[in-house]
């Protein structure tokens, strides 16, 4: 059963929807199912990675206590139901949540599902010796404790308005306390059968995993819902490129369900033309665009100060700098050449929902190479004789590194001759997606270290309050060598001012003010030039016309109704 929520306010409205359609269905008969990532999984454990292909995989195992549906609304998962002011769940003064788990919850090994679990959880990613990539889901907790087996009390450090967000969504499931509980802090990434093999309480359970290549899942027998999953086995196929994936899908017939399709729109369109699949696309906050490194990635300095605040960017540390790298951007030609219909170009970092988009940047989407120029020659950096600046005798040279995709070396292409044009000498580096979003904490070529001056890739939050996604850059939420290179302030931005402007949206009822709040913190992150937003794009996924039951979630994990899809008979 589906509740509606008003997720901002002091009251929230709810709405019963009607159960499934497809509870008339068998359970596993609808036999095995295809699935495709072209970039490959490399952990199950979505809480040592920050990429969205690990969140994905995990969210068929692990499951939170509510997650939102393709509205964006708010529905009940393991939780009996969404706390509210008028329910009593959630206090009068903003300051506590309570969430009771349903009524018989197994895990997959068959033991059962307790408030334990949900405790041990926000203490496996808050461990002060830890890398939990999602860490900022849990910000501005006191405590979390289980006031008897089924029930849980968040007690916030300060009013929270919208206390929706621990143990919400794809990226903040809840794990089991008896496997990960000798995998707490700096031991986290070492315990490799844990974080290949975890136990859950989704519709489906790890088999077997070859990190960076495929995943055999089979059915979770104490699964809570009789009659589903539908599938009674899933391979998930990692490797190979998004033209691959696209036409396993669209020509071959190989594969069932084809994930992020980052293909020119003319490739797509004649790929679709096969008639064995459909193209889904929808948008949501899903955003390319170009990091900007406010630290020294040079690997002169050791490996525990390469890439840290310790050393700030010799050239990227000016503003000016940074506007000019943006100032010359085609946003409007990226858009076309890339994406054509499933995107649009963008000046902000929220990008969705329309209410919260800032009006205030549109000037990024006509490119002035003249003001480019000047804000160089102002900054110093004076044009040599072969076409690139110069200054103290250090030429104006950048690596700019992004994962192995003909779209983004298309981009990479296009920038490249943008930025040659007022007087920056780019390299082009591309990794591979599988290691370049990765969760390997040796790697040099994770997006996570970003051993490059800039790079280039796409990301979005949960649900329809980007509180969280601003949160990601506050000071101190960067990957570093103490946290196993994990966080989301990944071009190490600090702004106090920004801080302190976040923690008055965390605590600010307002829905009003926290749109106002949310645009004021977009624009002092884009104005600070601290990244240079490229293109908002649509989710674009492909599935076979023999498949039904998915419904497209720009929200969510798109895997979130996993449960429900099934084989359509011929």
């Amino acid at each position: 059963m589906k509740t509606k929520i008003a997720l901002l306010g002091t009251a929230a409205a709810i709405v019963l929807a009607p159960a499934s359609a497809m509870a008339e269905r068998e359970r596993g008969s609808s036999g095995h199912l295809n699935i495709i990532y072209w970039q490959a999984v490399s952990t199950m454990n979505s809480y040592l990675s920050g990429g969205t292909k690990e969140m994905n995989a995990a969210s068929v195992v692990w499951e939170p206590l509510a997650r939102f549906d393709d509205q964006g609304e708010l529905v009940a998962w393991l939780a009996e139901e969404i706390p509210t002011l008028e329910n009593g769940g959630v206090s009068e003064d903003l300051t506590t949540i309570t969430w009771v788990l349903k009524e018989g919850l197994l895990w997959s090994d068959g033991t059962d599902v307790t408030a334990e679990d949900v405790v041990f959880t926000y203490e496996y990613c808050t461990h002060p010796e830890g890398g939990c990539s999602y860490r900022d889901r849990y910000a501005g907790i006191e405590s979390v404790e289980a006031v008897d087996d089924r029930t849980i009390l968040i007690t916030f450090e300060d009013a929270t308005p919208n206390p929706y967000i621990p143990f919400v969504g794809a990226g903040a499931p809840v794990i089991q306390q008896a496997q990960f509980q000798d995998c707490m802090g700096a031991r986290a990434p070492e315990c490799t059968d844990e974080n290949f093999a975890p136990i859950g309480t989704g519709p489906y359970m790890v088999e077997n995993f070859r990190p960076n290549d495929v995943i055999e899942f089979v059915m979770n027998p104490n699964y809570r819902v009789p009659t589903q999953p539908y599938f009674e086995t899933i391979t998930w196929a990692g490797g190979g490129d998004a033209t691959g994936a696209a036409r396993a899908v669209f020509q071959t017939g190989e594969m069932d369900y084809a994930w992020n399709l980052q293909l020119a729109p003319e490739v797509i369109e004649q790929m679709e033309g096969g008639g064995m699949g459909t193209l889904l696309v929808d948008f949501g906050p899903l955003m390319e665009r170009i990091e900007i490194n406010f630290t020294d990635p040079s690997p002169d300095l050791p490996e525990g100060e390469r890439a840290t605040r310790m050393h700030p960017h010799p050239i990227l540390s000016d503003i000016r700098v940074r506007e000019a790298l943006s100032l010359a951007i085609d946003r409007e030609l990226l858009t076309e050449i890339g994406y054509g219909p499933t995107g649009r170009p963008a000046c902000n970092f929220i990008v969705a929902p329309p209410a919260m988009v800032s009006p205030n940047n549109d000037d990024c989407l006509v490119p002035d190479k003249d003001r480019a120029n000047a804000l160089l020659e102002e900054a110093g950096w004076e044009m040599g004789s072969d076409g690139i600046r110069v200054k103290d005798g250090e030429r104006l040279e950048l690596l700019f590194q992004t994962s192995t995709n003909a779209v983004r070396q298309d981009f990479q292409a296009i920038i490249q001759q943008d930025w040659r044009d007022i007087g920056v000498d780019t390299r082009l580096r591309n990794i591979d997606a599988g290691v370049f979003f990765g969760s390997d904490p040796g790697s040099p070529d994770t997006y996570l270290k970003f051993y490059a001056d800039v790079q280039m890739y796409a990301s979005l939050f949960e649900g329809t309050d980007p509180t969280p996604h601003l949160e990601q850059r506050r000071c101190g939420r960067e990957p570093q060598p103490s946290t196993q290179w994990q966080g989301q302030n990944i071009n190490r931005y600090c702004n106090e001012e920004y801080d302190a402007l976040w923690a008055e949206l965390n605590r600010e009822p307002d829905p009003e003010r926290r749109q106002e709040l949310v645009i004021a913190l977009n624009d002092m992150f884009v104005q600070d030039f601290a990244h240079l937003p490229l293109v908002a794009r649509g989710r674009v996924s492909a599935a076979a016309n023999t498949v039904g039951g998915i419904v497209m979630n720009v929200w969510d994990s798109e895997h979130w109704n996993q449960a429900e899809w099934y084989r359509i008979e011929e």
